[in-house]
């Protein structure tokens, strides 16, 4: 038995709807040309920041000199990671971006860590770095990197990155989200002041990532 023809009306409604859940997978687009963060606004909770009086909106808000400066790397790691976002970086707002520097010493290491609202991408400035991801069927992924070279990685997957070289790098990186989340395998595992483990991970890291290898399966660490 044939099935009766779909009425017009009832084809836009199905339209309606498949558009409707289409729009809302995606992030919604700015409704002003930009949306700098009002800074003053402290009561007020919304998911992102407020935007300034336009009125007000000035050329300063744009630039951020906050990545000028070497972060510390005097712990453990011998690293540091200085990120930015639209709570610092007023003109980030609405934009869906944050901005990092990572500092590495020689033999200085990012621990694995996961980003669940952002991918990541990499440059590097100064020195020689190795920059690896894991994905979800536990496969390692990594690339010897000098300047000028960039690399990504895909968002909420874990990744890291190592000083392969004699003198310290310097690396920024670009994260698609004005607040990307962080999620570490260090803080979540071990005691702040478990630094033996934390040491006996970083030199497991350190010396599978130097293996001749771009692709490794099966990786463990512990």
């Amino acid at each position: 038995m044939n099935s009766p023809p779909l009425s017009l009306g009832t084809l836009l409604i199905a339209c309606f709807v498949v558009c409707h859940y289409q729009c809302q997978a995606a992030d919604t687009d700015n409704l002003h040309d930009t949306c700098p963060t009002d800074t003053t606004q402290k009561t007020v909770f919304i998911n992102g920041f407020p935007c300034k009086n336009p009125g007000s909106v000035s050329a300063s808000d744009f630039k951020s000199s906050l990545l000028n400066d070497k972060g510390d790397t005097d712990d453990i790691f011998r690293s540091s990671t200085t990120l930015v976002t639209a709570a610092e970086y007023p003109g980030l707002n609405t934009l869906s971006l944050s901005v990092a520097r990572t500092d590495l010493e020689v033999d200085g290491l990012v621990m694995p860590h996961a980003h669940p609202r952002a991918s990541e991408m990499l440059f590097v400035s100064t020195g020689v770095v190795i920059a690896g991801f894991f994905d979800t069927n536990n496969v390692m992924f990594r690339k010897v990197l000098r300047e000028g070279d960039v690399f990504v990685f895909p968002r909420g997957l874990l990744h890291y990155c190592l000083n392969n070289g004699f003198e310290d790098a310097t690396v920024f990186s670009v994260l698609n989200s004005q607040n990307p989340g962080l999620a570490s395998i260090p803080g979540a595992v071990f005691a702040p002041d478990d630094s033996e483990s934390m040491e006996k991970l970083k030199q497991r890291l350190i010396s599978v990532s130097r293996l001749d290898y771009e692709r490794l399966e099966n990786t463990t660490f512990f």
